[in-house]
């Protein structure tokens, strides 16, 4: 059976800013917290590899985006940094990043290549952090100041604007479960940030909509679908909508609809950690809903009801379900991951169902390998069938989705080459292009010859 997807579909992948940037002797960044923590915790950071390495787009973005434009790509997404456009999170802008990101879009412009620009993706000013961060009130309102500035230098060339990416995930690895920093544990204080985020991401939108820029203005969210154990146990059924509402419908909700979940905020007011507030806030999220919704999907979220016991020191959201490893899964051994393909299907399906059906696209969705260099062939190409046929399995259901009615716009993995992943720095490697760390040549592996094949034939 030929697929074949509708025309204008989106064909490219993402990436971000502290993921690929890296550093210049004497640069004008201001430190993230991903600098700060590498700084003061080396050691947490796989083979010590930090966050001004990376794969240097800086000073190699021509020839990442020579790759892009041999595949094929006519869509990429990447970050601006908040703490490299302005050092200390509010204040002066450096010219030099602004020059920098005028010149890097340029270049995608030149070669056909739509740039899709996110204004956060996990990089807290660290300026900023050492006043709270996300915690912080103040936070929310120079987030809305960095976004205009954004918007009033690059929305001559920017149509794409993302405001955060998987916000969800500041509020699990910051403070709940200790693999970003300030790595504490804490459910009320991941509470506030995440209302704080959604917050933001809301007066983000705002100062689009006010400004001169054309385009469209959304979120980038990793929607896990949770499954119940057994869809007929009502105690079942009720653990997967509290895990749903904690992971998913936490952001989902304000982006799309501008309302919180209720199952959610009972769940908070009977903890008595429902956020800090002020009289307008609700108002500024019900007006301020998304464009268009990037989706992340990786993996599932598999939950029963809770069996186990609670935690008497401190609430977590693992109170009220318990994870169930489904026997008959397939999994990624290097990420330890379910791979579901039917997943993403369902994930569209539920946003055509219960969210207005939003225009979509698929804004990440990909498999990270580890030690790729033993499938290099002869001529140096990496043979990665596993990662084709990754791609093509979520992509058939895709499809389906969209024959169905799913308002899907396109299609990006993660990612578009090898980068730098957080605390485990280049451990496994996801890319369409190869990348050799000490050489930064750059080669396209064998599923970008196939995606650009795919592309070629808006299907396959």
């Amino acid at each position: 059976m030929t697929i074949h997807f509708p025309k204008g579909f989106w064909w490219g992948a993402a990436a971000s800013g502290p993921q690929t940037e890296g550093r210049l002797p004497n640069d004008n960044k201001g430190a993230s917290i991903w600098d700060h923590w590498f700084q003061t915790n080396p050691e947490k950071f796989f083979q010590g590899q930090g966050p001004s390495s990376t794969t240097q787009v800086l000073t190699h973005f021509q020839e990442d985006l020579r790759c892009m434009e041999e595949i094929g790509f006519n869509s990429f997404r990447t970050s601006i940094q908040w703490s490299r456009l302005i050092p200390k999170g509010r204040g002066k802008v450096d010219p030099e990043a602004v020059a920098f990101y005028h010149q890097y879009f340029d270049e995608m412009l030149a070669r056909g290549i739509e740039p899709f620009v996110n204004l956060y993706h996990f990089d807290m000013p660290m300026a900023l952090q050492n006043e709270g961060g996300w915690l912080n009130r103040e936070t929310v309102t120079a987030f809305g100041d960095y976004a205009k500035i954004c918007f009033d230098l690059f929305g001559d060339k920017v149509k794409h604007w993302f405001t955060q990416n998987e916000p969800i995930v500041p509020v699990e690895m910051g403070y709940l479960y200790q693999q970003h920093y300030p790595a504490v544990v804490d459910l009320s204080m991941a509470v506030q940030v995440g209302y704080h985020e959604a917050l933001a991401s809301a007066l983000a939108i705002q100062k689009f909509r006010q400004s001169a820029c054309d385009g469209q203005i959304g979120i980038i969210l990793n929607l896990t679908p949770t499954y119940p154990k057994d869809p007929q146990d009502p105690a079942d059924q009720q653990a997967a909508v509290l895990a749903d509402a904690f992971f998913n419908r936490s952001f989902l909700d304000p982006a799309v609809k501008g309302t919180f979940p209720k199952e959610l905020v009972a769940v908070l007011d009977d903890l008595g950690i429902l956020p800090v507030t002020e009289a307008a806030d609700l108002t500024v999220i019900r007006d301020n809903t998304v464009d268009l919704l990037g989706v992340n999907y990786y993996q599932p979220r598999r939950v029963q009801q809770k069996r186990s016991s609670k935690q008497e020191q401190r609430p977590m959201p693992e109170d009220y379900f318990d994870y169930y490893d489904w026997p008959d899964k397939k999994i990624n051994p290097y990420r330890g991951w379910e791979i579901y393909e039917k997943g993403i299907y369902d994930t569209l399906i539920n946003l055509r169902d219960n969210y207005g059906n939003i225009p979509c696209f698929i804004s990440e969705n990909g498999m990270g390998v580890e030690d790729e260099g033993r499938f290099k062939n002869a001529s140096g190409m990496i043979e990665d069938d596993y990662r084709i046929q990754f791609v093509k399995d979520h992509l058939r259901y895709v499809h389906q989705a969209i024959e169905e009615g799913a308002h899907c716009l396109g299609y990006h993995m993660w990612a578009a080459t090898d980068n730098w992943s957080w605390l485990n720095a280049f451990k496994n490697r996801y890319g369409f292009i190869s990348i050799n760390l000490e050489t930064q040549e750059r080669t396209i592996k064998q599923s970008g010859y196939w995606f650009k094949e795919v592309i070629q034939e808006n299907g396959f």
